[in-house]
């Protein structure tokens, strides 16, 4: 069984939104940014983090930048009620900051009223003791911190609430909007019919669920649960072209509700207009999203495009292996543990395998731990067969045999189908009667097959619903005994690594 992720984005939508920044067609939107000397962003020359889609998912390690590029964001304008001051983000302690001198941060905006067909360019500079903003443009800007998922219980403006001579006589009673509870439940997967909304005072509203007819307060809500209902209401509820930041997105959400929560966002980003900009630690707020949307900050250091949580270790050079095998996709980190597990096993312990989406990525992060002092391991960069970037083993980058690594294996097996049937068959757990259904089923997919990276779910789906993982690792078993040579090449690269790399065990 395919266990490929299906967004309910469309492709057609996530391209229309990459366009629509592409051709500037945004009233306000914030296009770039570039941050000098604030914490981990050091570099005097620091390159530019780019908004390429209206909702940007910032990942890396913990004090790698994420949290100051998104209060960095929302530094980018001025709120009308002068709430949202840079000194909220980047507040100066009395004691211990004497560090914040020539902090600054440029600006590369959309402001159709100002200059409708290019990018203005503003600046926030920390000088004298305070920040400083010049002219800076009036938005709407949403900022929905950590505090979001404190229990509401535990929050002060609601304390008052639970004395019982608190007078109620002045709180107004409202049904929660249709359509609001209509996004809700959709991310949450749960009803919120028959919900309402007590607005305490101007500012503090109570939501009240309900549940088999009777009715129970926000106190005892989940944590996520209160805080989708609080973001929705607000989202729903903003401005056109606003600008929306939220820490920690999946703070309080089943992984399933916090691929809910970005598909929503993409959805409201080109329903309303609105630029999303969240942190995460979470794959499963990367699934919708498109390379463009994905930044890595490790160290100050700024890295675009899909890139999973656990590939971060690599791109952060804190693997505790003494190798790490840098690979561009699933697939080809799939074929690689293979590789190893075949010839390598007595060196399990010593190797990680890493994907990095994309060859563009693989030799980036390789070369720069090659060329690193502090990099404690050796690292060898594996790129696919049709890769465009140049392969060359004196600086331990490979290339993959063939050309797309699905398509290299899936094709050996068809070709040879007549003789292999046997073998995939029992590979793949199914009994050797059922060759003739095997190799029927290859010869199938290898005639209708349009995307070679659906292959081997669609082989596993035609074979019974078996899954893509096992049939993909039968194959490759196969294809693996079956070319000694091409494999050796692998291997002695790997191994050459292994006998040169620092030796670890007391780290």
């Amino acid at each position: 069984m395919s266990t490929r992720f299906k967004s309910e984005i469309r492709n057609s939508q996530i391209m229309e939104l990459i366009n629509k920044v592409k051709e500037k067609k945004y009233g306000k939107y914030l296009y770039s940014m570039k941050l000098y000397k604030i914490r981990a962003f050091e570099s005097e020359n620091p390159q530019p983090i780019t908004f390429d889609f209206p909702v940007t998912a910032l990942i890396g390690t913990n004090g790698g930048g994420k949290s100051t590029i998104l209060g960095a964001a929302a530094c980018a304008y001025q709120s009308a009620d002068r709430s949202n001051k840079p000194g909220d983000h980047f507040p100066k302690s009395a004691i211990g900051d004497n560090s914040m001198a020539n902090w600054h941060v440029t600006y590369e905006l959309i402001n159709k009223a100002q200059d409708p067909k290019g990018l203005v360019t503003k600046v926030a500079r920390f000088r004298n003791r305070k920040w400083v903003r010049e002219k800076f443009f009036l938005h709407e800007v949403l900022y929905f911190g950590i505090k979001r998922t404190v229990p509401t219980g535990e929050k002060t403006e609601f304390k008052r609430l639970v004395h019982r001579s608190f007078d109620t006589s002045g709180v107004s009673l409202d049904d929660l909007a249709a359509s609001i509870g209509a996004h809700v439940r959709k991310i949450l997967g749960k009803s919120v019919d028959g919900f309402r909304v007590a607005t305490v005072s101007p500012t503090i509203k109570l939501h009240i669920g309900k549940r088999d007819g009777a009715e129970y307060s926000e106190f005892h809500f989940g944590a996520g649960e209160s805080s989708v209902i609080r973001m929705v209401s607000e989202i729903e509820t903003t401005a056109e072209n606003s600008l929306i930041l939220i820490e920690e997105i999946e703070n309080g959400l089943h992984p399933v509700a916090t691929t809910k929560m970005v598909e929503y966002l993409i959805d409201v980003a080109q329903r309303r207009k609105v630029q999303v900009i969240f942190t995460t630690h979470s794959e499963a707020a990367l699934k919708p999203l498109p390379a463009e949307a994905i930044w890595a900050a490790v160290d100050g250091n700024l890295q675009r495009g899909k890139m999973t949580i656990e590939a971060l270790r690599a791109f952060a050079g804190e693997v505790p292996e003494r190798v790490a095998v840098l690979v561009e996709d699933a697939f080809a980190e799939q074929w690689c543990k293979a590789i190893i597990r075949h010839r390598l096993r007595h060196h399990l312990d010593e190797i990680g395998v890493y994907e990095v989406r994309g060859d563009g990525n693989a030799v980036k992060v390789h070369e720069a731990h090659r060329l690193s002092p502090a990099v404690k391991f050796k690292s060898v960069c594996l790129l696919d067969g049709d890769s465009e970037q140049v392969d060359d083993p004196s600086r331990d980058i490979y290339r993959l045999p063939g050309g797309m690594p699905e398509t290299t294996i899936f094709n050996f097996i068809a070709e040879n189908v007549e003789r292999l049937a046997p073998k995939l068959a029992v590979a793949c757990h199914l009994a050797i009667s059922d060759q003739a259904r095997v190799g029927a089923a290859v010869k199938k997919i290898h005639s209708t097959n349009r995307d070679a990276h659906l292959v081997f779910a669609q082989l596993g789906e035609e074979l019974g619903w078996l899954s893509a993982e096992i049939v993909a690792n039968a194959a490759i078993s196969i294809w693996i005994a079956e070319h000694p040579s091409e494999v050796e090449i692998l291997v002695a690269a790997i191994s050459a690594a292994i006998a040169v790399a620092p030796d670890r065990s007391e780290a």
